[in-house]
C-alpha cells in the first residue's frame, strides 16, 4: 500500500518548533478553556492551526476566512462562529459578503443551519457597530450567465431530476440557479468556494465534481482547492479532506 504522503503530498505541513510561532488564537472562552483543560489540544491550535496554517500563503486570509465560516456553517457548529465572524470581518469580508454567505448556504446546508448562522451574525454586528441599514437588501439586478453552459445544466436537470421530483427540477432552476447564484452581493468566485467549501464539510462528494468544475471556470486555481482541503482537514476532520483531494486532482486534470 502506497503511504499517505506519496498519495497526498499537497495536504502535508511543517509543524512549527513549539515557541518559535506568535500566538494568534482568538481570545475566546473555548481558548481559554482548552488553555487550561487540553493543553496539547491549545498547543496544536496556536503553533500549528494559527501559527501556520492560518499564515500559509495558498490561500489568503479572506478565502480562508470564507472557507471556515461555511464549513462552520455546513456542519451547525454556530458556537464557534462568532469569533470566526469577527476575524472574517477583520480579513477584509464586508458584512454583505458574510450574510450573502449565509443565504447562499441555506440551499446547501440547510435553513435550520442558516437561520442559526443569522442570529449569530447579528450579534457580532451589533457589538461591532454595524447598523442594519448598511446590509444588502433583496436585489433585482441579477449577473449575467453563460447562456451556453447554463443551458446544458437545464437539460441535465430535465433529463434527470424533473421525471422524477417535477417540483425540485423547477426550484433548481427559477430559484437556485436562475436567482440565488446570480445575485450580486457575493462574487461568483467567492460563491463557488463557499458552495464547494460546504459539500466538502458535509462529505457530499457525489455533488462535489459539479461545483468544482464550476468552481474552476470562476477562477479558483488547483492550487487553491487543494488549500481548500488542507483548511477544512482542521474544520471538518481529516478524512473528509482526503476524500475531496482525488475528486479534485480530476477534475483539474480535465480541460474546461
Amino acid at each position: 500500500m502506497k503511504s499517505l504522503i506519496a498519495l497526498f503530498p499537497t495536504v502535508l505541513f511543517v509543524m512549527p518548533v513549539q515557541g518559535n510561532a506568535q500566538s494568534s488564537v482568538p481570545d475566546t472562552p473555548a481558548a481559554r478553556e482548552a488553555r487550561e483543560t487540553a493543553p496539547q489540544l491549545f498547543a496544536y491550535t496556536r503553533d500549528v492551526l494559527f501559527g501556520d496554517l492560518w499564515k500559509r500563503p495558498e490561500l489568503v486570509p479572506r478565502d480562508r476566512s470564507l472557507v471556515t465560516l461555511s464549513a462552520l456553517l455546513a456542519n451547525g457548529q454556530a458556537a464557534q462562529m462568532t469569533s470566526h465572524i469577527n476575524l472574517a470581518l477583520d480579513n477584509g469580508l464586508k458584512p454583505g459578503e458574510i450574510v450573502a454567505l449565509i443565504t447562499q448556504l441555506a440551499f446547501y446546508s440547510g435553513w435550520p443551519n442558516a437561520m442559526s448562522a443569522v442570529g449569530v451574525a447579528k450579534d457580532v454586528f451589533a457589538q461591532r457597530g454595524i447598523q442594519p441599514d448598511r446590509l444588502p437588501r433583496e436585489s433585482t439586478k441579477l449577473l449575467p450567465v453563460d447562456e451556453a453552459a447554463e443551458a446544458q445544466r437545464a437539460a441535465i436537470v430535465k433529463e434527470n431530476i424533473a421525471p422524477m421530483a417535477h417540483d425540485l427540477a423547477r426550484y433548481t432552476d427559477e430559484v437556485l440557479f436562475a436567482n440565488l447564484w446570480r445575485q450580486p452581493d457575493l462574487a461568483a468566485r467567492d460563491r463557488s468556494l463557499v458552495t464547494t467549501a460546504a459539500l466538502i464539510a458535509r462529505g457530499q462528494l457525489d455533488q462535489l465534481p459539479y461545483y468544482l468544475s464550476r468552481a474552476k471556470e470562476d477562477g479558483v486555481t488547483k492550487t487553491q482547492a487543494a488549500e481548500v482541503a488542507t483548511q477544512l482537514a482542521f474544520y471538518a476532520g481529516w478524512p473528509r479532506a482526503m476524500s475531496a483531494l482525488p475528486i479534485i486532482k480530476t477534475v483539474y486534470a480535465e480541460r474546461n
